[in-house]
């Protein structure tokens, strides 16, 4: 096929029964020449196409000698039959003339059922007018059927069975396009006097001929215009159905940041995908359809905006979107949920180009054998898994599943030919979260001065207030509007500053009400936290200590910034955090009379770190020695190695201990005036603690909570 077709080989004139003939001429021979050979065909065919294909196949077969007789039985009267009874339903109708067909004269007789899906139940059971019928299909071996089935509908086996023969007229073959476009609709769609099927594919791969037809034939516009985007907006907007949306999201204008996802997405799908649409070899072409990945994993934490990236991707190719949320199709009912997927498939081949987004995949698509549910999710995997592997190499309809838990995802989901493409989408970094709300300081008109614009950066590096969360595109979108609706309520002139940022952050969380007593422990002990971090070596620099019971489940908290290295860790480093985890137990001791339960978290986990130290890493010391300790019924241990472990990871403890102890023994002064200054402040940043702290080393960005 010529990548482009001069106008005048265009067809000036069109009927809807010629586009049909020349849109699926093998189809239409392939299902004659069975007719003719007495073998019953199956025809999988929209709706509005059945009558056109019906007409097709018989003014081909009436032409031969003996001229084939058909019967066309959709419910209205025959002439050469018996008059149905009066009262008489549509499928009684067809029944009974079915019944009389199969019965009478059957030479030469082809018998048409457009309206198979009429004895099925939307699941593909049996209705019961088709209990009866089934019995008449099978009767008379000398008649031969064809049958159309709606794509929308399952067929039962034993009704499929009946055709040896199958065709299937999904949407128009692409090499055939430049058969179905009239010159006059041809002007509509060129500013150069040419037809670009492969352009226009792109807007109509979904859309039978008979519907093709319609759509082209109503194009308005100017005849060659300069610009043919409009026309062709028009087609795409009349081939949407059910959910399906046109999106408008630029992956660079409205989403900020994540420049490394942007890249790999443009590079492994987008970038394809324009150099096949740049290519004028039609050879190539189908060469990079074939690797083009049709199902994609988008991965991450929730709020992250994996479900915006999508339809990021569909803006670019000029696909309809539609999203499905993973628990709305599961049913109760027996078979429902296959179809609700089959649903779902059949409306976004229609709209092609489209995108699929399963919102939760692994609501449905955990791993087969771990889900303790109905049993409904792996039937709903197996038909998602036939529906992805039914795709045609040029039919534009893509996959997205997202998820937050991609572990647990059905293996047979991942393989190569299904979701092969995996795209992680990680909470956003500093520089991603300036971009996010960059762009929304601009969509809301929020006037962030550059002072203000660093302190939501910096202050979204910590756990959501109240939450055990870090700040996602959808906590930053919440802050840049309650920022919006502060600006309009109070009716602020000028650019936002620091405490514009921080009230809209802060002034509706919800904080535990200490006492003045209460409130001097929690800041002695976050300073013993903080000036034991300070003399060990191997830990990474403070970032922040706060007192303000902001994050949850914590009264106070000391976070570091993000390590120089991040994957080689060493024993020095875990020793060090031992030792700062047990500072805040140790400040306590050394200012007060009494001991508070907020060292238990932190024992509990320096004590973990010991005893990973002891049994995982072989740095027990000499008691135990450079071995791997599993203590488990598998792989049992004496009791004297037993007590040995023990005495080790007691040993690591204490230590530690002892070594924070001294280190405030000797710094008493400085962890006084640190907690001071935390009673006063509730929350010092870095740069406040630059003017009060000695520099220090780094490692592992963790909160030590208390």
């Amino acid at each position: 096929m010529s990548l482009a077709i001069p106008e005048e080989k265009l067809p000036a004139e069109l009927s809807a029964f010629a586009a049909v003939e020349a849109a699926y001429p093998a189809e239409l021979a392939r299902i004659v020449d069975s007719l003719r050979r007495g073998l019953p065909v199956l025809v999988e065919a929209e709706k509005e196409l059945t009558p056109y294909v019906y007409k097709c196949v018989r003014d081909r077969l009436k032409k031969e000698t003996p001229p084939r007789q058909f019967l066309y039985l959709d419910g209205r009267p025959l002439s050469d039959m018996p008059p149905p009874q009066p009262g008489m339903g549509l499928v009684a109708t067809i029944v009974f003339y079915l019944r009389e067909a199969v019965r009478g004269a059957a030479e030469h007789r082809v018998l048409v059922l457009p309206h198979l899906d009429l004895l099925t139940t939307s699941v593909g059971g049996l209705t019961s007018e088709a209990r009866e019928v089934i019995p008449l299909l099978y009767e008379n071996p000398e008649i031969c059927f064809m049958g159309f089935k709606d794509p929308s509908f399952p067929l039962p086996k034993v009704i499929e069975n009946l055709f040896p023969r199958r065709e299937s007229l999904l949407g128009v073959p692409r090499d055939r396009l430049g058969a179905l476009v009239t010159q006059r609709e041809s002007r509509k769609l060129s500013g150069d006097r040419s037809l670009k099927p492969y352009q226009l594919y792109k807007s109509v791969s979904g859309v039978n001929a008979v519907r093709m037809r319609r759509l082209l034939s109503s194009l308005t516009g100017e005849d060659y215009p300069s610009d043919t985007r409009p026309a062709y907006q028009q087609l795409r907007q009349a081939t949407l159905v059910g959910q399906l949306t046109l999106p408008d999201v630029d992956l660079h204008r409205d989403i900020g940041g994540y420049a490394r996802v942007k890249e790999r997405l443009g590079k492994e799908i987008l970038d394809v995908l324009a150099m096949k649409d740049a290519s004028d070899d039609e050879g190539s072409m189908k060469r990079i359809e074939g690797l083009i990945p049709r199902g994609m994993i988008f991965w991450g934490p929730p709020g992250t905006g994996k479900t915006l990236f999508a339809k990021a991707m569909a803006t670019a190719l000029g696909a309809a979107v539609t999203i499905v949320s993973g628990p709305e199709l599961k049913s109760k009912w027996v078979g429902e949920s296959e179809e609700n997927l089959r649903q779902v498939f059949a409306r976004a081949r229609q709209a092609a180009p489209a995108i699929i987004v399963f919102d939760e995949l692994d609501s449905f698509a955990t791993a087969r054998g771990t889900y303790q549910g109905s049993g409904v999710e792996h039937s709903m995997v197996n038909q998602l898994l036939t529906e992805m592997d039914g795709f045609r190499k040029d039919e534009l309809v893509f996959v997205v599943g997202t998820t937050n838990f991609v572990e647990s995802l059905d293996a047979a989901l991942l393989r190569p030919g299904r979701f092969e493409f995996h795209l992680h989408v990680p909470f956003p970094g500093a520089d991603d979260r300036r971009e996010i709300i960059r762009i929304y300081d601009q969509k809301l008109g929020l006037q962030l001065s550059a002072r203000a614009l660093d302190y939501a950066v910096k202050r979204t590096a910590d756990l959501v207030e109240g939450q055990a969360t870090r700040y996602s595109g959808d906590h930053l979108q919440a802050l840049c509007r309650a920022l919006a609706r502060a600006r309009l309520r109070d009716r602020t002139v000028g650019p936002l500053e620091i405490d514009d940022v921080e009230k809209a952050l802060s002034s509706w969380a919800e904080r535990p009400s200490l006492t003045p007593k209460e409130e001097k422990v929690v800041a002695t002990h976050e300073a013993g936290h903080a000036v034991a971090a300070l003399f060990c070596p191997h830990l990474p620099p403070i970032d922040r200590i706060s007192i303000r019971g902001d994050l949850a489940g914590a009264l106070g908290f000391v976070s570091y910034s993000d390590p120089a290295h991040r994957y080689v860790i060493t024993r020095g480093q875990l020793l060090d955090q031992i030792c700062t985890l047990y500072g805040g137990r140790q400040a306590e001791e050394l200012f007060f009379d009494d001991l508070s339960i907020g060292s238990a978290a932190d024992i509990q986990r320096a004590t973990d770190i010991a005893r990973a130290l002891v049994e995982q890493f072989g740095m027990g010391g000499d008691g135990v020695g450079a071995r791997r300790v599993e203590q488990g019924e598998h792989d049992p241990i004496s009791e004297t190695m037993k007590v040995t472990i023990e005495q080790s990871v007691s040993a690591i403890l204490e230590e530690q201990r002892v070594r924070a102890h001294r280190i405030l023994d000797e710094n008493r002064a400085l962890v006084q005036s640190l907690r001071d200054v935390l009673l006063e402040k509730k929350v010092l940043d870095k740069e406040a603690l630059a003017t009060l702290l000695p520099a220090t080393k780094k490692i592992d960005a963790v909160a030590t909570e208390s």
